[in-house]
């Protein structure tokens, strides 16, 4: 019976030690395809930061963006912001509250911010970006905005009363990212381009990013051995670690190959 298998990326596909896809992950990839499964990717990465790691897999189809994106043979069909309003109210309180905030208004490594704050507070970030600074910066006449940084620590995160209202994830002790956080909506809808059967669908994944995307009621998910626990507790399978051959294993026992 043909599956349609989501997987997501770092620490899934990839091993976080290297950034580089784990071989055997690589090899699952190729014989699922070769077996007529669809094969796609389903990442929190912005589709400016998974393009090139889609073709690197050898894939053509992709939930990106936590959801908001997605892409059917190489091409970008929907790309959602977060919700205009929802995100500037996050912003007003952060900065009320006197923490620094950037603001992704595009697709892009591109930040704006109105000043230098979030660079006293939580220095630069931890990955390639390009900044702007502009006093003049009216966040509320932006048109889009797709994520947002706030240098507020773990500690102090219940202070943002409003933190709720959009998806968020803390990868870096010194700032907290708000991101879409919807991957199960993306692979509702790429189902509904297929017009292929719920029931059929596998997610992969191993972080608390991943969650959203675990629902034993609606389809099977296989958390890796190197999962966080709160995802295994979700997980119809859990596999072997990524580095151990875990995607290629589970797919060998369950007779995907």
């Amino acid at each position: 019976m043909k599956k349609y298998i989501f997987f997501d990326i770092d620490g899934t596909l990839t091993d976080n030690r290297t950034g580089k896809i784990v071989p055997s992950a690589r090899e699952a990839l190729d014989k699922l395809r070769k077996n007529g499964h669809f094969v796609a990717i389903a990442t929190g990465r912005a589709y400016y930061k998974a393009k090139d790691f889609l073709k690197e897999a050898g894939l053509r189809n992709m939930v990106c963006n936590g959801g908001n994106g997605i892409v059917v043979n190489h091409e970008l069909i929907r790309n959602a912001p977060l919700d205009h309003a929802k995100a500037l109210a996050i912003i007003n309180e952060a900065e009320s509250l006197g923490y620094g905030v950037l603001v992704a208004p595009y697709d892009s490594k591109d930040v704006v911010s109105k000043n230098m704050l979030f660079f006293k507070q939580a220095g630069f970030r931890k990955e390639p970006t390009r900044y702007l600074i502009d006093d003049k910066i009216d966040y509320a006449k932006l048109e889009n905005i797709y994520k947002i940084y706030i240098s507020i620590p773990g500690d102090k995160e219940e202070e943002l009363t409003l933190k709720d209202t959009l998806g968020s994830l803390r990868f870096e002790k010194e700032y907290l990212m708000f991101q879409p956080d919807n991957k199960k909506d993306g692979i509702f809808k790429m189902m509904e381009i297929l017009q292929a059967p719920i029931q059929d669908v596998v997610v992969f994944g191993d972080d608390y990013n991943d969650l959203d995307m675990f629902d034993k009621d609606l389809w099977t998910g296989v958390a890796m051995g190197n999962a966080c626990d709160a995802l295994k507790e979700k997980a119809t399978y859990i596999t072997d670690k990524n580095v151990d051959d875990g995607i290629y294993n589970i797919c060998e026992k369950m007779g995907w190959f």
